[in-house]
């Protein structure tokens, strides 16, 4: 092991304040607000986030710590990604008696790259948009944007910044939506469970309530289709972003930023 690498975990006091927080995190707990048909559930993973923004403000958190944490985040993300490895053999059967419905689903996160990207470019974002709209921004696109790029890179702090905003907004927008959609719309039940599933825990925990709520008598089968999805849609997601959401991001951007830049050159060449 390097000297610097062991330095990391001499950091004891990186090690007692992120112990603190995620204590205090855990200590508030899980609190759910009902708003109409929809539900805003706060989830100790969002007061985790706001703590940790808020102390690095502070003196209890140094320059050198924060480098410290960019690092053991890495770290920390090997072993999530691990975890799918493990959980993607036992669910390979269950993908294919599943069939292609919760496959293709992952389809839908190409959405973030055809609708957002162009709108991130025309605001004069540079390649931070590629890692805010590969994909949806959860801890497997995490691990891959660090991977490829470091979480220092334009495209890692892209993608740390989406990360973060869907922790604190993803779960209130989704437990709002999936509620007023189930509602108002003609779509089956199970529809909806399969769709809560987008690989991130919070978001279909904030999600899947609401719609227990409108179909009791359906609970089981819809949080079972929900954790089936979001299980698939954790070990399809990651393969999608690799394989079709990253590439095509990045074919894209290019695309667009030359279109960009030669507009400007035309409107400098006009005006002047």
């Amino acid at each position: 092991m390097s000297e610097n690498a062991a330095n990391l975990w001499k950091d004891w006091r990186l090690h007692l304040t992120v112990l603190a927080i995620v204590v205090i995190a855990e200590l508030i707990g899980t609190h759910k607000i009902p708003v109409g048909a929809g539900v805003i559930l706060l989830l100790p993973m969002l007061y985790a986030v706001i703590i940790g923004i808020a102390v690095y403000f502070t003196p209890a958190v140094s320059k050198k710590q924060s480098e410290n944490a960019e690092n053991l985040v890495f770290i920390t993300l090997t072993l999530l990604i691990a975890k799918f490895g493990v959980q993607a053999g036992p669910a390979l059967p269950l993908l294919i008696e599943a069939g292609p419905a919760l496959i293709l689903q992952e389809i839908g996160n190409l959405g973030t790259i055809i609708l957002a990207l162009p709108i991130a470019v025309l605001l004069g974002l540079k390649r931070e948009s590629i890692g805010m709209t590969h994909s949806i921004g959860r801890e497997p696109n995490l691990a891959l944007i660090t991977d490829k790029y470091g979480l220092s890179s334009p495209e890692g702090r892209g993608v740390m910044a989406i990360y973060i905003f869907g922790t604190v907004f993803g779960s209130i927008f989704l437990g709002l939506i999936s509620g007023f959609l189930a509602t108002a719309t003609p779509l089956h039940p199970y529809s909806f469970g399969m769709a809560s599933g987008i690989g991130s825990g919070s978001m279909a925990a904030a999600s899947l309530g609401p719609l227990v709520a409108a179909y009791p008598e359906m609970a089981d089968e819809i949080a079972a289709f929900s954790g089936a999805s979001n299980l698939l849609t954790s070990v399809t997601g990651l393969y999608a972003s690799i394989l079709i959401g990253l590439p095509l991001t990045e074919k894209l951007y290019n695309v667009l930023s030359r279109m960009k830049s030669k507009k400007e050159v035309e409107a400098n060449t006009k005006g002047a």
